[in-house]
């Protein structure tokens, strides 16, 4: 099947500082090579320094004038994204943009941070958490647009509110779909209270539907010694142009995060096949990202979990309230 070509062009975005969490591969890395051609001044944090300089000498092979800074970010560490994000702020340039890519997806057998939490949670959702309230200040200063990443597996299973950390019964697809539910009610509640506070800032949700990338590909740093049987099939649907490429995938999150007609509180992806592919283009929410009791709820708990506390946020009024307490009896 002939593919048709799919692209928008991207605002100048020079003098504007963007901040990309990974950028190094598939997906992220083709948001990387678009924002530094649109003259973005390109903050890339990579766990690997290794695929972090090989994908920085891609870009600028492609982009021979692209500014990009290589830094040290594991999102799976809560003293990582502290030390990441201290560097930035000691610096204190306003940051226009931040794309909180980066993601973990279906690890075979339950694993865990350097601080304990099931990874999916931590990689997907605490960490890029803790990486928005550690960089609030300069995010205000730059009136910032912040865009999260979720994925179509947000519009099945639900929130594991009884058991967030899948200590019982770990499940790879229900725990994924689980913190990227997460990540869109947060990214919602976090775009209400910039408004309602004042602070500046607009959050958005994309979605890159489905494209082959390393996401279920071989990876024995995850337990998945072989690629997954689902990775095939999407190479498959992605020849026969009904999955995307990676190319088309990142468009969705390029349009969220420095379209001029995207906005606030509004929810980005692919307009055909169901959501799999095409042109990006605004989607009605997920039904579950819909209830605000469940963003409220979920804000509160990230901000326990990730030890990050948000102007007029933090633990609720209930002294003494634990996060497992908010889970078992939400306020």
């Amino acid at each position: 099947m002939a593919r048709t070509t799919i692209d928008i062009t991207l605002p100048d975005l020079t003098g504007k500082r963007a901040v990309l969490t990974g950028g190094s591969d598939g997906i992220g890395l083709v948001i990387a090579r678009r924002l530094a051609a649109a003259g973005a001044d390109l903050v890339l944090p990579v766990r690997n320094r290794g695929k972090g300089e090989a994908a920085v000498a891609e870009i600028r092979a492609r982009v021979p004038h692209a500014s990009i800074t290589l830094a040290a970010l594991d999102l799976a560490s809560l003293d990582s994204v502290a030390a990441f994000a201290g560097t930035l702020v000691t610096e204190g340039r306003p940051i226009d943009v931040l794309v909180n890519n980066a993601g973990v997806m279906t690890p075979p057998q339950r694993r865990t941070s350097a601080d304990g939490h099931e990874l999916q949670l931590a990689t997907n959702h605490l960490g890029h958490v803790a990486l928005v309230g550690h960089l609030l200040p300069l995010l205000r200063a730059g009136r910032a647009r912040v865009t999260w990443q979720s994925s179509v597996a947000a519009s099945s299973n639900a929130v594991h509110w009884d058991d967030l950390d899948w200590e019982r019964s770990y499940h790879p697809q229900r725990a994924y779909s689980s913190s990227k539910i997460a990540v869109g009610l947060f990214a919602l509640e976090l775009d209400r209270r910039s408004a309602a506070g004042g602070w500046g800032i607009t959050s958005n949700v994309s979605h890159p539907g489905i494209a082959p990338t390393n996401l279920l590909a071989a990876q024995p740093g995850i337990g998945r010694a072989t690629e997954s049987r689902g990775i095939r099939l999407i190479r498959r649907l992605s020849r026969w142009g009904i999955a995307g490429t990676p190319e088309t995938a990142a468009l969705p999150a390029l349009l969220a995060a420095t379209s001029p007609d995207a906005a606030g509180g509004r929810f980005y992806g692919p307009s055909r096949f169901g959501h799999m592919s095409g042109a990006p283009a605004e989607q009605p929410l997920y039904r579950r990202f819909r209830s605000t009791e469940d963003a409220q709820r979920i804000w509160q708990l990230s901000e326990q979990l990730s030890g990050v506390s948000f102007p007029d946020g933090g633990t609720s009024a209930r002294t003494g309230q634990t996060a497992l307490d908010i889970v078992r009896d939400p306020v």
